[in-house]
């Protein structure tokens, strides 16, 4: 006889990224901890790297829920949609930052990283951004993509 599975087995890598971010948030907060690491590139690459797997799962749930329940399956795209301006937030505050010094040892080496097949190390988070970009004009309208406010139906 098998026991039902609960809800967080049934997803142990989606669990696993969750406690991830839990631990990495409460590391930062913790006021007795070591001083927080400053935000850099690597970090909102990282980020940026998490928010563009999670738009792929909701894209895919809300393509999965759509048809048998339209009203679930539009609340699923709404926030796609949100994440996606988040996600375009995180690509925007990492063009803010300063580059990385590695990045400009790089630069000044003999290795020239441009003639990578996969491009410059730095702009991975730019290809990244691209693609994710090019898959949500497919299936939203420049209004979808507008700021908007949602209401809990409950």
């Amino acid at each position: 006889m098998t026991s039902p599975l609960r809800p967080d087995d049934a997803y142990p890598y989606l669990r696993a990224a969750s406690a991830g971010i839990r631990h990495h948030t409460r590391s930062l907060a913790s006021p007795d901890a070591a001083p927080p690491q400053r935000t850099d590139r690597r970090h909102l690459d990282v980020l940026h790297a998490h928010l563009t797997a999670l738009l792929q799962l909701l894209d895919r749930l809300a393509e999965t829920a759509r048809p048998p329940y339209p009203a679930a399956g539009r609340h699923l795209a709404t926030a796609h949609t949100c994440l996606w301006q988040a996600t375009s937030e995180v690509h925007s505050a990492f063009h803010l930052l300063p580059a990385d010094t590695a990045a400009k040892e790089a630069e000044a080496s003999a290795c020239h990283p441009e003639r990578l097949p996969e491009g410059p190390p730095v702009l991975t988070i730019c290809q990244r951004h691209l693609a994710a970009g090019h898959v949500l004009r497919r299936k939203t309208t420049p209004t979808d993509l507008r700021p908007h406010a949602t209401a809990c139906a409950r």
